[in-house]
């Protein structure tokens, strides 16, 4: 079992697999059983705290095992009747090469030591049994270097595992070895151990009572002789000692080895020597400034650290602070000063009142004074949490807390801003005379930081301001920079003196605070800091244009609070010889230096200080005055009020109500007693323009302040304000020259009076006041004459003038001033070249964007002095005004002031224009110019001018064009799309004016009997009279609705076309007229007014014209009245003669379409139709009507058509009778215009030819039977007329043999030509006519009707009609009466039985058919038959049809089987016998038309295409 188990552990890599598990070997170590339990860990080394397994380990380990199996063996041989047991149980492994590691418990100290606090090391098993053993050795031993192995390890463990052990029960008595220990080593190991300690709360209080805080601090003071810190780059230029940088060390001790001996006082280094001779030893008695008492040297923490101790120590003296300070804060963390219900907790916390104590508090403070980064940092958070809700924090100051701190030269600066965020406000420090706002007051940083700084620590979070505090900053609200900074740190340290060396030498050494007076920043020597601003940087709005501000209102008590100060303001109550004399300086040397000052302030302070003299307080008061005024002093010493100053308050209360209107517009400004005041005296003062002046920041404070607020403007007329303005701006205005410049102060001030008069305006009182003062409006005319050269200002004095618009008084008053010339010059500088560039550009910048802005702003004055504007910028209307812009300007240009931006009006005027409404040149705008510049020089310099106002000014351009409504008809006529304003009132105009020529132009041409003009003038308003109607053409073409003006002129209109021998003057009536056909209500008001004749007559007249004639009349023939009255006068012969004789083939197109429209109206068109079929066929108008063009083509064609037979000899005798009518007509109506034309009554052209021809329905029979192909134009109605012909010769007693041939031919051709009419004949009525006529023993007539049934009984609808009546009798009736049509009858039997069995079938059955049918099989009846054969066929076709019958086919059968001849043919094939030809011809032969017969057609072939069809056409589309 051994061996198996042997085996087990050492052979690896085996694959022997044994089931034997040693479970009964003890191993103590677990680590040890776990590698055993698995053996590739068996074979690794380790050093683990708790495991030191190695090659060496396993060798002993198998040498032991060896030795054991060989005595085993040896034993079991021995004893082998017996069963032999291993004694496992005593079984022990000594390893020789772990004898000399220190192990206790299960942990090996060097390896625990090394793995330290590492979080990768496993966790401590049974920590609270290994930490006491641990301590327990820590006790026992007597070496220092075992305990602080021992402490080391304490600390490890107890650092890990604290939440397990739980409270250290001996914490007091390691605070106790602290205290008494001389070993730096064992000093360090045990304030490492208690830093770990108080990780559990309940070990802070065993500190807290076993004075372990104040040992903690008294450590903390060896900080100071950390000479060998790391130099860290600062921000400051301030940059401390380094180390080997040594001055002599300050005397600060004193020793006694005997009793009552005194010596001293010596240095720190001198202290060192007398050590090292044996002077001092551990009971000498010592005392340094900060010691309660005598003590010995080794109670004295610095001298028994640096004398007595020996030891290597494991933390600098840095270090050791930075872990003490972080303890403390460990400690106060877990003791606030609030509760969950953030109540202040009291008692304080007993942590936070040990640390308040005298004996530690400073101590602390001081630490500052290292300037070590780290330790700095934690001082500060350790101090921020001791003081909160401390009730020692109002004389925390007295510490010099806040000098050590500022002069800190890092860059961790935030815990520093949230510790005197905290503080600052909560000192209780006194200061009777201070600069500066309240809160700079009541801050203890007030005489050290700027103001500015003071307020972002207030306002602002900590991290904000140490943003502000390492940053350069040169803003409103910030002015801070390195060095200032440094600047800060010098006065600082200059103050403290020698405090700061001295910790050095005695690190208990204790400051006694001492005021610093307030610093001076050269910086800020300029700046007036008002609430949280510096107005001067406020003021500067180029570099900070839209600074925000927290409060405005607040801003603006503050600033008039400041107003009134700067206003009071006294000289000092101290001249510096007094200083001298309170400080005890001498005088008459100049200024002394500030060491100097501060050396003998701190003598006499000390000497004076009332907590060593109550009898000094007063003295010691008068020291502190004199010392801060000598170094506060500054360069720039103001008696009594500083007007720059009074100009930032001025300036910032502008930006104020500029920016922040809404926040401001509820309060009315308390500030007018003191600017009127302000105004009134600069405004009187004879050095005005000489010195610096506050008028102009008191008018554009006074501006602002109206323009904000309705009620500061009531308020400033009230305080006379208006009155108090105007004296400024007439003394400013006075000293305007062409060479003033924009920065001067007059035009400046013109400026601002000229902005508060435009806002007072807007009220109604104030204008009142504004009214009974015309001498403002005169100066204000007197600044826009001076403009030219100051731009911006001319703009703003016409915004004055546009605000002044609003009242028609003061409109009148700027009229009369001669506002206009000034307004009107500028508008002549403006580019509208540089508003299109798409350039960036600015009034600050470009010049010519100041002259473009400054146009824009006249245009709207002008726009509201006329009252042009509506709505909200609607000023009252001024018709003198606006009769003196629109001769200035153009009646069009000023009414485009109400409509158009003043952008688009410029550009009119400074660009050349001709327009209808606008001829604009070079020209025109140097006229004007000329003529405003006159008025300009002469009321400026005269004080008057054109009496008129420039309202009787006329463009010498302008006086030659011929204007009618304000518009230049000549050029309206070259440019007729020009958009108008008002197309109606135009053509309203025009109209008159043609009416005002029109009698003129009458009488003229009556004279002028040539139609020649003689004179110049005679031809001049002749061309005016033809431009006038150009342009009523043009502007009813142009604008719809134009053209109803026209209504009630149309006589006028008409009555021009008469006038003759003036073809231009006819041509543009013509052309108005045709124009306003398109309206319904006009062409109506024609036919009211009777005037066609005065048209028709041009038709002949005006030959030139013709087409446009047509034109006119065929939209007036929309009217019946129109059509009418066209009747009368004649308009069918003269449109006739146009269509017969015209030789413009579009004309007579045209013609024909118009005929066609006439004969379509309800009312008159069946009068017109009538009238021209006595000139021209049928045809004519119906091709009229479906195709104008082509009706001319047959006009001029040779036809001979089935519709129509023309020739040459038609075609002139029709012409010439036309042109005969038409001249004695047109001979008439020139000399009586109200004639009336009428056609005889009998009146008829006869076309020769065509006479004897037979023709129904307009269709010659002969033509059509020859060319049955003919597409007719009518078929339905040819087929009408056809029916009824035939029928009318069927019952006829005894009709035309030829004729009835000639119809039933026709009709018989149509239905084959036309199969689908035949669905028309059963409406019609005419089927029964031509069945009865079958009966007639007239033999011509059975036949007529014979061949219409047979071309009827193809077609389905027939067959049913005839089914309806009796048919079969009177068919069978026929044959008899004609023999030679049996073939004929039984092809129409054969084909009606096929589609119709039932009726027809039964009517056979009924006459006898059948009997009938096989008696002409047996040949009886056929003997005049051409040829029976095929005669038989048709018959046996006609039985067979009659046998399908559903309902009679068995009867059929039975009587056709009783018959001997059926069974000869009904078997039989008969299609050999039936022709495929045409049966027609087949049956009848050559004697019929050849449409019967399948030989060749003659025909006239026709010179012209036949007549199209409106339905063809329809379905070739």
């Amino acid at each position: 079992m051994t061996a198996k188990w042997y085996k087990r552990v050492f052979s690896v890599g085996s694959h022997a697999v044994t089931t034997y598990n040693p479970s009964t070997l003890e191993v103590t170590n677990q680590n040890l059983r776990c590698i055993i339990c698995h053996p590739t860990r068996f074979q690794m080394d380790h050093a683990k705290s708790n495991l030191i397994w190695n090659y060496k380990t396993r060798e002993e380990l198998r040498d032991a095992f060896e030795a054991e199996m060989r005595a085993f063996n040896i034993d079991r041989e021995l004893g082998s009747a017996s069963v032999i047991s291993w004694n496992h149980q005593e079984f022990e492994v000594k390893y020789d090469c772990l004898v000399d590691e220190i192990k206790i418990g299960d942990y090996y100290l060097r390896l625990l030591l090394e793995e330290g606090e590492n979080e990768e090391t496993g966790a401590i098993k049974r920590s609270y049994e290994f930490f006491n053993e641990l301590y327990h050795r820590f006790l026992l031993t007597p070496k220092v270097n075992m305990k602080c192995l021992c402490l080391q390890a304490l600390t490890i463990v107890y650092g890990k595992c604290y939440e397990e052990i739980g409270p250290f029960s001996d914490t007091k008595y390691i605070v106790g070895m602290l205290d008494r220990c001389t070993d730096k080593l064992e000093r360090d190991r045990l304030i490492l151990f208690l830093n770990k300690l108080i990780l559990n709360k309940k070990n802070v209080k065993e500190i807290m009572d076993s004075t372990g805080v104040r040992t903690l601090v008294d450590l903390l003071t060896l900080a100071h002789l950390h000479t060998s810190r790391a130099t860290v780059p600062l921000q400051s230029n301030v940059i401390e000692a380094a180390p080997d940088m040594k001055r002599e060390s300050e005397k600060e001790w004193y020793f006694g080895n005997a009793d009552k001996e005194r010596l001293g006082p010596y240095s720190f280094e001198e202290m060192k020597e007398f050590w090292k001779d044996g002077v001092l030893t551990p009971k000498t008695r010592c005392w340094a400034q900060g010691m309660d008492g005598w003590r010995t040297l080794q109670s004295i923490p610095q001298l028994k650290w640096c004398l007595l101790a020996y030891g290597q120590s494991v933390l600098n003296e840095t270090d050791l602070a930075t872990l003490i300070l972080n303890m403390l804060i460990t400690m106060c963390e877990y003791y606030p000063s609030r509760d969950q219900d953030n109540a202040i907790i009291r008692p304080l916390p007993r942590i936070k009142r040990l640390l308040t104590d005298n004996t530690c508090l400073s101590h602390i403070v001081q630490l500052l004074v290292t300037f070590d980064p780290i330790l700095v940092e934690k001082v500060a958070i350790l101090l921020h949490y001791v003081m909160q809700d401390n009730p020692q924090l109002p004389r925390f100051y007295l510490t010099g807390v806040f000098f050590f701190i500022m002069m800190y030269t890092g860059s961790n600066v935030l815990p520093i801003a949230r510790f005197l965020k905290y503080t600052h406000l909560k000192q209780a420090f006194r200061s009777e005379e201070s600069k500066g706002h309240d809160l700079v007051q009541r801050s203890v940083l007030g005489h050290i930081l700027p103001e500015a700084m003071v307020c972002y620590l207030e306002n602002y979070e900590p991290e904000k301001f140490s943003e502000i505090f390492l940053g350069e900053f040169d803003t409103p609200e910030a002015i801070w920079s390195n060095e200032m900074r440094r600047l800060t740190i010098e006065k600082i340290a200059a103050h403290l003196a020698d405090f700061t060396p001295r910790l050095q030498s005695n690190t208990r050494a204790l400051y006694q605070y001492c005021p610093i007076p307030a610093i001076s920043y050269p910086q800020l020597e300029n700046e007036l800091f008002c609430n949280i601003y510096y107005l001067k940087h406020l003021c500067d709005t180029v570099r900070f244009p839209d600074w925000p501000i927290k409060d405005p209102v607040r801003l603006l008590k503050d600033t008039l609070d400041a107003w009134k100060k700067e206003v009071e303001k006294k000289p000092p109550s101290m001249s510096i010889e007094e200083a001298y004399d309170v400080l005890n300086l001498p005088k008459g040397q100049g200024m002394q230096d500030e060491s100097k000052i501060r050396k003998a302030y701190f003598r006499l302070a000390q000497k004076y200080h009332p907590d060593k003299n109550p009898e000094g307080r007063d003295i010691f008061e008068k020291v502190n005055k004199a010392y801060e005024y000598l170094c506060t002093k500054s360069a720039k010493a103001v008696d009594g009020p500083d007007p720059e100053n009074i100009i930032l308050i001025l300036k910032t209360q502008s930006i104020l109500f500029n920016r922040y209107k809404t926040d401001l517009e509820p309060y009315k400004y308390a500030g007018y007693p003191m600017l009127i005041k302000t105004i009134t005296m600069e405004t009187s003062d004879d050095k005005m323009f000489s010195k610096v002046s506050l008028l102009p920041a008191s008018t554009e404070l006074a501006f602002h302040t109206v323009n904000c607020s309705a009620l500061n403007a009531e308020e400033l007329r009230r305080e006379n304000g208006i009155e108090v303005l105007q004296d400024g701006f007439a003394r400013c205005v006075a000293v305007l020259t062409n060479s003033s410049k924009k920065d001067d102060m007059a035009v400046q001030v013109c400026g601002h009076i000229c902005q508060c008069y435009s806002v007072a305006a807007q009220f109604e009182e104030c204008r009142e006041k504004i009214t009974e003062m015309p001498t403002i409006i005169r100066d204000l005319c007197r600044l826009l004459y001076y403009g030219k050269t100051l731009p911006r200002t001319a703009m703003l004095a016409v915004e004055c003038v546009g605000s002044f618009a609003v009242d028609y008084w003061l409109q009148t008053h700027l009229f009369q001033a001669g506002i206009l010339w000034h307004l009107l010059v500028y508008l002549f500088n403006y580019d509208y070249t540089l508003e299109e560039s798409g350039i960036q550009k600015s009034e600050e910048t470009n010049q010519q964007e100041v002259s473009n802005c400054l146009a824009k702003f006249c245009v709207s004055a002008l726009s509201r002095l006329g009252g042009y504007l509506s709505e909200e910028n609607g000023t009252p209307e001024n018709p003198t005004i606006r009769k003196c812009l629109a001769a200035l300007l153009s009646p069009y240009v000023s009414r485009r002031l109400s409509k158009d931006g003043p952008a688009e009006i410029l550009k009119m005027l400074n660009s050349n224009t001709e327009n209808p409404y606008l001829i604009w040149s070079n020209g025109t705008r140097a006229e004007l110019l000329e003529f405003l510049q006159e008025q300009q020089e002469s009321m400026i310099k005269r004080g008057d001018c054109d009496k008129n106002y420039g309202a009787e000014f006329v463009f010498s351009e302008h006086a030659k064009e011929l204007i009618v409504g304000e518009i230049f008809v000549r050029v309206y006529n070259e440019q007729p799309a020009f958009p108008l304003e008002l197309p109606k009132e135009f053509a309203g105009s025009l109209l008159d004016y043609v009416g005002s020529q029109a009698q003129y132009l009458h009488t003229l041409m009556a004279i002028t009997q040539t139609g020649k003009v003689e004179s110049d003038q005679h031809e001049h308003r002749l061309r005016t009279a033809e431009m006038a109607l150009e342009a009523l053409r043009n502007v009813i073409k142009n604008n719809p609705g134009a053209e109803m003006e026209c209504i009630g002129h149309f006589k006028l209109i008409f009555s021009l076309l008469r006038v003759h021998g003036a073809g231009q003057v006819q041509q543009l009536a013509l052309e108005v007229v045709n124009i306003v056909t398109a309206n319904q209500e006009c062409v109506n008001n024609i036919a009211e007014s009777l005037v066609l004749s005065n048209l028709l007559v041009l038709l002949h007249s005006l030959h030139s014209s013709r087409l446009l004639v047509l034109e006119t009349l065929y939209a007036l023939t929309s009217n019946t009245k129109i059509i009418k009255e066209a009747m009368g006068k004649g308009a069918l012969v003269y449109l006739l003669d146009m269509f017969c004789n015209s030789t413009h083939p579009q004309v007579r197109a045209q013609t024909a379409e118009l005929f066609a429209k006439m004969i379509t109206d309800k009312l008159v068109g069946p009068k017109v139709r009538i009238t021209l079929t006595k000139f021209l066929p049928g045809v004519f108008m119906d091709a009229m009507r479906d195709n104008p063009e082509a009706s001319v083509h047959i006009f001029e064609g040779t036809h001979e058509n089935p519709e129509l037979i023309w020739n040459d000899n038609s075609r002139e005798r029709v012409a010439t009778t036309v042109r005969e009518m038409m001249l004695e007509h047109f001979k008439h109506q020139c000399d009586n215009p109200d004639v009336n034309w009428k056609l005889p009554e009998d009146f008829t052209i006869v076309h020769g030819e065509a006479s004897d021809e037979l023709s129904v329905g307009g269709v010659f029979l002969r033509i059509f039977i020859a060319q049955p192909g003919w597409v007719l134009r009518k078929p339905r109605e040819f087929l009408v007329a056809l029916l009824e012909k035939l029928t009318d010769l069927l019952e006829a007693s005894n009709p035309n043999g030829e004729t009835l041939e000639l119809v039933t031919t026709a009709s018989v051709c149509l239905f084959h030509s036309q199969p689908q009419l035949a669905d028309q004949v059963p409406p019609l009525g005419h089927l029964p006519k031509v069945i009865t006529a079958l009966n007639n023993q007239n033999n011509a007539i059975p036949k007529s009707s014979i061949r219409l049934i047979h071309a009827l009984s193809d077609n389905e609808l027939c067959v049913r009609a005839m089914a309806t009546m009796e048919t079969i009798g009177p068919l069978m009736n026929g044959m008899k009466i004609r023999s030679d049509m049996i073939g004929l009858a039984s092809e129409s039997l054969n084909r009606m039985f096929q589609k119709e069995q039932t009726d027809l079938v039964a009517q056979g059955l009924k006459v006898e058919l059948v009997p009938y049918l096989l008696q002409l099989l047996e040949g009886v009846g056929l003997e005049k038959v051409e040829n029976p054969a095929a005669t038989k066929a048709q018959i046996v076709n006609a039985l067979k049809s009659m046998t399908r019958s559903l309902q009679h086919g068995e009867q059929v059968n039975e009587i056709l089987s009783r018959s001997t001849v059926w069974s000869a043919f009904k078997d039989q094939k008969h299609d050999l016998f039936i022709s495929e030809s045409q049966t027609s011809g087949y049956l009848t032969g050559p004697g019929i038309a050849g449409y019967l017969t399948s030989g060749t057609m003659s025909a006239v072939i026709p010179s012209g295409p036949p007549p199209v069809d409106s339905e063809g056409v329809d379905v070739c589309r």
